[in-house]
């Protein structure tokens, strides 16, 4: 059995040594070995790996000493921070990482036990694409991983790091992920190739514009991460996973903290313009409310006219959605919906309280947005929130209007407590609007009708357009200074963690597509 022993344990240094050229190559395109970003994601000596011996070929006596390396993936588990995850990486030195039969069994066989353990999967993703010779063996492959990546959508958080190359039928993979991360310069995702695309068009198509990292970050929106190098992109995943639970079943992780649960900001007080036409960046407002003034923010990229992304109160992750004052005045328009509407789904989906942030004028006046739906993917938006069943509390900071003022979650919608600051409007159409409307005659029939309106504006903001008639009316809870509200918001998110709200048995709801 000695010799057996032996022959094991070289065939093991072999296949985690791989080939040496071939590494060589990989690291002069500034790009690591699959066994590389697998080693740096986990804890140290964590890593588990499975099916290492499953590829190309037959075992025998024989041709073992010829074995080179665990084909095109590798497979297995390890822990984060002391937390099981499933992990598959694609070898691009082996057959340029090409998908096989045997490569998706791998992925298929990880995927079934993160399902089981409900833990979350991790793919690293650098191939050329299918191997063309197994023909329909490899889209089948194909096509198992996707529906079962469907199926674990919702259970256990699902996250792509493309690296590489992402072609054809293997770029849906990623899109079907919770989060997808690229690096920029070396990631590349598209569903046809330049050369496909050129021929096509009768042009020269660069492959970076085409689907690298920024277009599919700021164009496309798939990707929510964008880093300059593969070890940037994994610290950004290993500080995602620690907002994210396990699995649906589980609450958020909760960590010990050095911030005051009282911290009060003076600075809050300051920091939005009671000018409604001065813009300013509700990232400083997010920041201050957040322990440690730490916020994590997803899609900074994409339709930056609202901000999502997490931060922790009291030690325990929260969900941010807010309207951005600083791009576009923070109207809503079809990308931004989509972009909130995805993310509260994820909350939703993992038990993520959420925290609503409100200051937009509405959507935007654009008839081009109007043909291209903007109907439906704001009814998309509106949706999310009414199915969500997690937390939800609302501050109005500055404007609440119309249709943006219900798709941002109000009591209507299932707010479980909403809040607004002094200098709050809250109102159907803005007061300027309402003032041409409601007081047309007067204005019309005045000898100053330009002093006339603007006293109907002012006598309009203070009797509807204000939070206090909102507070009067049940639809807002409280009026709060800004400066005392991390402290309210902690304890209102302490007061919601034990909420339970049951829906209607249901096969399924209609999302608006």
């Amino acid at each position: 059995m000695k010799e057996q022993i032996k022959t094991l344990l070289n065939l093991n240094a072999k296949i985690n040594r791989g080939d040496k050229k071939r590494i060589e190559k990989q690291h002069k395109l500034e790009k690591l070995t699959a066994r590389e970003r697998i080693d740096i994601l986990l804890d140290e000596s964590s890593f588990i790996e499975i099916d290492k011996f499953m590829g190309e070929g037959t075992f025998n006596q024989d041709n073992l000493s010829h074995r080179e390396s665990a084909d095109s993936v590798v497979v297995g588990y390890g822990t984060i921070d002391g937390r099981l995850l499933f992990v598959y990486s694609q070898d691009f030195t082996v057959n340029s990482g090409a998908m096989g039969e045997k490569h998706a069994k791998k992925i298929l066989k990880i995927q079934d036990m993160a399902l089981k353990m409900g833990a979350p999967i991790v793919g690293f993703i650098d191939s050329s694409g299918g191997k063309i010779e197994e023909g329909l063996d490899t889209l089948s492959g194909y096509g198992k991983i996707l529906r079962k990546s469907s199926i674990l959508s919702g259970v256990v958080p699902q996250i792509s790091v493309v690296v590489g190359p992402c072609i054809g039928g293997a770029a849906y993979s990623p899109a079907l992920s919770d989060f997808v991360f690229m690096v920029n310069g070396t990631s590349h995702m598209s569903l046809n190739g330049p050369q496909v695309l050129g021929s096509t068009e009768n042009e020269e198509i660069d492959i970076e514009k085409l689907g690298g990292a920024m277009t599919h970050s700021k164009t496309s929106g798939i990707a929510h991460f964008i880093d300059d190098s593969e070890e940037g992109s994994i610290d950004s995943v290993r500080r995602l996973l620690s907002y994210l639970p396990s699995n649906y079943l589980e609450d958020v992780p909760r960590y010990d903290f050095m911030d005051d649960i009282n911290r009060v900001d003076n600075k809050l007080n300051e920091i939005i313009p009671e000018e409604y036409h001065k813009s300013y960046d509700v990232k400083d407002i997010i920041n201050s409310l957040a322990d440690s003034g730490e916020f994590f923010e997803i899609s900074s990229h994409y339709a930056p006219n609202i901000v999502v992304g997490y931060i922790r109160l009291n030690g325990s992750t929260i969900g941010v959605v807010a309207n951005q004052s600083d791009v576009l005045d923070g109207v809503l328009d079809i990308k931004a919906v989509n972009k909130a509407t995805r993310f509260i789904r994820i909350c939703d989906s993992f038990n993520i309280p959420i925290l609503n942030l409100v200051d937009t004028p509405g959507f935007l006046l654009d008839k081009e947005q109007e043909y291209e739906g903007v109907i439906k993917h704001g009814a998309r938006m509106i949706y999310a929130y009414s199915e969500a069943t997690v937390p939800k509390v609302t501050v109005v900071l500055r404007r609440a209007y119309g249709s943006a003022y219900l798709a941002m979650c109000p009591k209507d919608l299932g707010a479980d407590q909403v809040f607004a600051l002094p200098i709050a409007e809250i109102s159907v159409i803005n007061p300027e609007g309402a003032a041409n409307i409601v007081f047309k005659e007067e204005i019309a029939n005045a000898e100053d009708p330009i002093s006339v309106r603007q006293e109907k504006i002012i006598e309009y903001k203070n009797t509807v357009a204000n939070p206090y008639t909102a507070a009067r009316n049940g639809y807002v809870d409280d009026i709060i200074v800004p400066s005392l509200l991390r402290p309210r918001l902690i304890y209102s998110f302490d007061m919601l963690a034990t909420k339970v709200e049951n829906r209607p048995l249901k096969k399924q709801g209609n999302l608006p597509i």
